[in-house]
């Protein structure tokens, strides 16, 4: 089998003729490797970064797994430090609508990419033996942005557009949102970002604490800013403290409500939304993807509907 994370490809054989032939890639490339591959991973010292970018920031289940993947070998290197992130237009844009629309049943595969993306959260949210740093170098959206709040730490390009909401497409919305809205910016300000469903610029995010450090740099000169300062982060005098803390604060909010409790609720909404064939959900997705006027299709109004 191809090592975690890399392309597993195909040989071009007799089931897709036209398909180029693919590789599989391996996480760790030698710095005068220069080829395609959507999650890399690298070290420079005491920090680990795990890259990845896929087109238009779609996620789908083959992606989020891939990307589980890589991030549990990832866990397997002695870094304190770790990124995720890329330095292309998307960070992560959450399920993967395209893939969902032209499944042979939507509703099951919009089951399957919602749970691998949140195996994916929960493996971020439960790593607490060092500090995990999501670096937007572009923007993100629903359960992308869910994806970012799950890190110890939020750093966007200023250019950055973050819509930390469902509701335009007619769902609740998961990805533990529940718990890591909240815990960022507030119950109540977490009610209105989701209710309302208007971006959020990365100097707004900033102000009411959705994301932790504000870059100012353009976007070519993104990774390198984020490398500096993760080697910052990575030589902090009180690292070991704030690992310590983090892993503290884990174990109080578990006990106060465990993370199984917030999925559990919030897959239950989702899965109501799924596999109703009324749900504005499969309209709204149906015309997404088809870049088409949605119609009488709406989202849900009601308070439940981010």
């Amino acid at each position: 089998p191809a090592p975690p994370g890399t392309d597993r490809g195909t040989s071009g054989g007799d089931e897709h003729p036209h398909r180029l032939p693919e590789d599989t890639v391996p996480l760790e490339l030698p710095p005068d490797r220069r080829t395609f591959t959507d999650i890399r991973y690298r070290r420079q010292g005491a920090v680990g970064f795990m890259d990845f970018s896929f087109p238009g920031g779609a996620m789908s289940t083959d992606h989020c797994r891939r990307l589980l993947d890589a991030y549990r070998y990832a866990l397997a290197r002695p870094t304190p430090v770790l990124v995720l992130g890329g330095s292309r237009d998307f960070f992560s844009n959450g399920i993967h609508l395209g893939v969902i629309e032209a499944s042979a049943d939507p509703a099951a595969e919009s089951w399957a990419n919602l749970n691998a993306m949140n195996d994916l959260v929960e493996a971020v949210l439960r790593t607490t033996d060092r500090l995990v740093v999501a670096a937007l170098g572009g923007n993100a959206a629903a359960g992308g942005v869910m994806l970012a709040l799950a890190a110890d730490e939020v750093w966007c390009r200023e250019g950055a557009v973050l819509n930390p909401h469902y509701r335009r497409m007619g769902l609740y919305g998961s990805e533990y949102w529940t718990y890591t809205l909240p815990r960022r910016v507030g119950a109540e300000r977490a009610e209105r970002l989701t209710g309302e469903a208007l971006p959020v610029s990365a100097v707004t995010a900033a102000r009411i604490g959705l994301v932790d450090r504000r870059m100012p740099v353009p976007p070519q000169g993104f990774t390198a800013e984020v490398a500096r300062t993760a080697a910052e982060l990575a030589d902090a005098p009180d690292l070991a403290s704030r690992i310590a803390a983090k892993a503290a604060a884990r174990r109080a909010d578990e006990e106060r409500r465990p993370l199984a409790d917030h999925r559990r609720d919030e897959l239950a909404r989702m899965h109501a939304v799924f596999f109703d064939p009324e749900a504005s959900y499969h309209a709204l997705r149906s015309a997404f993807v088809r870049k088409l006027p949605h119609g009488s299709a709406r989202p849900l109004a009601t308070g439940g509907a981010r």
